[in-house]
């Protein structure tokens, strides 16, 4: 069978058939992702093989194989790659929500974001390549739902009174809005500033109005209410 269909059928997480321990291995495995990106960003996925990756990084293509099955999982691991990377700089400004300049703070990382995705052509072509096949839409929804659990816990004190499966939603909203924005603002004809700019609003209004909601519920809830 080929493995694109397969992988269409079986839409299950896509993995590294191993991770590494060791130095040396861990060397490769890097210089491997690093070629990924840079092919990525030259070719596009459709373009996109192992071979020519393994060539790029100047691993034997057994190495290649040893870590990963297909060029599906390689764009996983980017993907994850990424999502970490991210979540590691939102860690750093836990406990700011909800200061009464939680404005602010949005507002600075909304515009780190884009200027990741401006800087960096490959997590576009990541992001784009994600969508390829269930499978890979699949991986990226995990992805995606570890990164708004961390937000739903910043959200918590912005919307006190609001149930946790409603909060564990909107960060599910706001991750995937987020995203996709990013990869309208760098596509099309738009200024990417304008559409960075539209995508504030609509995350400002969003949670303004979430805010607003879960403290007038907590003002009209009798003692004791959770």
């Amino acid at each position: 069978m080929d493995p694109a269909l397969e992988l269409q059928s079986d839409p299950q997480e896509l993995m590294p058939r191993r991770r590494p321990t060791q130095e040396r291995s861990r060397r490769k495995f890097e210089a491997l992702l690093t070629a990924s990106r840079e092919l990525l960003t030259d070719v596009g996925f459709e373009s996109f093989t192992c071979e020519e990756v393994a060539t790029r990084a100047d691993v034997p293509i057994g190495t290649l194989y040893q870590f990963f099955a297909n060029k599906y999982v390689i764009v996983c691991e980017l993907n994850r790659q990424d999502l970490v990377g991210v979540q590691h700089e939102l860690a750093q400004f836990d406990g700011e929500v909800p200061s009464l300049d939680w404005l602010r703070f949005l507002n600075s990382f909304v515009d780190h974001l884009a200027g990741l995705w401006m800087s960096d052509p490959s997590r576009r072509e990541v992001w784009l390549a994600m969508q390829s096949t269930p499978s890979t839409r699949a991986t990226g929804a995990i992805h995606e739902k570890a990164f708004a659990e961390q937000v739903a816990r910043m959200l918590a004190p912005l919307t006190p009174r609001t149930s946790r499966e409603r909060r564990k939603m909107m960060a599910e909203v706001l991750v995937h809005v987020v995203y996709s924005m990013l990869n309208f603002s760098v596509q099309g004809d738009q200024s990417p500033d304008d559409a960075v700019a539209e995508l504030k609003r609509l995350m400002v209004a969003y949670l303004l109005v979430a805010e607003k909601e879960s403290r007038g519920t907590a003002d009209t809830a009798g003692p004791g209410e959770d």
